[in-house]
């Protein structure tokens, strides 16, 4: 099964490379992926896959399905881009990636007993996409739930921090800045002020937590108080639970900011919260086997320890089912996610190796599992 798993992947790479080309070639941002979900849907769809577009009512959703077994193995297809930085984070090799693990599984589901799904999932960086995709009502049948993300050096186990993302805005009182700054309520000094306390707070916080944002808008004119400020601010920790707590504390230094300036503070939520990962260990165990017996190798703790905190709204799926989310390498040290040079080494050979390598990866995982708890029985919890 292994063998004709990594045959499908190897006859369709032209096609895969492709798939991930197109999808660099033309970003698309949270929530406006159309291309993108028209293009992997089809690339599903010629492969045989049962295609559902605008799945469970998102117009950039999609399932895929094929087989028919009692098993239900789930592949993430996340294809957003990151506004400004284009596939700074990958996820072109994500979706093409996710299309040959399902065309390699697709293969060999009678003979596995498998149904298999791709699901695509948009708006990972910051729309919490499969959050409201689990709370209409997908994913809660899957037996495993898979994905594999590019990163500078190859990491099993996702370790990511929980996340609220929100955005930010005071509302002020315009003037003059000259002739009557007196009638004005300068909300770009509300963030100053909020800014400045977030920077003071770091100090008490905690290793394991990261606050950080944006300021969107500060105003129009120099000569002009500026009325409404806006921002986008994350908060991360190491759980739910220790994020909410964390939360109370920098909502705080933002009342700090309206209470000092006399402005206005709104705070929005952008998504809801990201949880923290529960890895599966077993197919955890088993990606890692057959990754080292392909070849690939696992970069120390040190480095390791850096990339696989980053947060993913896959650990609100890991949370619900069994699942897993390992990064494979680019080469791209020093640089990393979210830069523009990792996004240019999101083509070429060496990430083309890497899609191959992380289709073949997921296919071969869900093989060894499911052989496996075949012959111990069906429960894989």
């Amino acid at each position: 099964m292994k063998s004709a798993a990594e045959e499908v992947v190897d006859a369709a790479a032209a096609r895969l490379i492709a798939l991930s080309e197109v999808l660099h070639a033309n970003p698309e941002t949270a929530w406006e992926e159309h291309r993108a979900a028209a293009w992997v849907g089809e690339a599903l769809s010629v492969g045989g896959f049962r295609v559902t577009p605008g799945y469970l009512g998102f117009d950039t959703a999609l399932l895929a399905e094929a087989g028919s077994g009692p098993t239900v193995i789930g592949i993430m297809a996340e294809y957003d881009a990151l506004p400004g930085l284009g596939h700074a984070c990958g996820h072109n090799l994500i979706a093409a990636s996710a299309v040959g693990a399902g065309l390699a599984l697709a293969r060999v589901a009678d003979e596995l007993g498998i149904t298999v799904r791709v699901y695509g999932t948009p708006a990972e960086e910051g729309g919490g996409g499969k959050i409201e995709l689990i709370e209409a009502g997908a994913f809660h049948d899957l037996d495993l739930a898979m994905m594999v993300h590019p990163a500078p050096v190859d990491v099993a186990e996702a370790r990511p921090f929980a996340v609220t993302h929100s955005h930010i805005a005071y509302d002020g009182v315009s003037a003059h800045a000259a002739a009557y700054p007196d009638q004005g309520v300068n909300a770009n000094d509300a963030f100053v002020v909020a800014q400045v306390a977030l920077g003071l707070l770091r100090q008490q916080l905690p290793e394991d937590t990261r606050v950080h944002g944006i300021q969107t808008l500060g105003g129009f004119a120099p000569n002009a108080i500026p009325e409404r400020t806006e921002g986008r601010w994350y908060v991360r920790a190491g759980t739910l639970a220790e994020l909410e707590a964390l939360e109370n504390r920098v909502r705080r230094c933002f009342e700090a900011g309206a209470l000092a300036s006399g402005a206005t503070l709104t705070i929005t939520p952008e998504s809801k919260p990201y949880a923290e990962f529960r890895t599966d260990e077993r197919a955890l165990a088993a990606y890692r086997a057959s990754a080292i017996a392909r070849g690939r190798a696992f970069a120390d703790p040190r480095t390791a320890g850096r990339m696989n905190r980053a947060s993913t709204d896959m650990g609100n799926v890991s949370q619900l089912v069994p699942a897993i989310h390992p990064y494979i390498g680019l080469d791209s040290l020093p640089y990393g996610n979210h830069q523009k040079e990792f996004a240019a080494a999101c083509i070429g050979p060496t990430a083309e190796r890497a899609l191959l390598d992380a289709a073949t990866l997921m296919a071969w995982t869900a093989i060894d599992v499911f052989r496996a708890g075949a012959a111990a029985g069906p429960d894989l919890s």
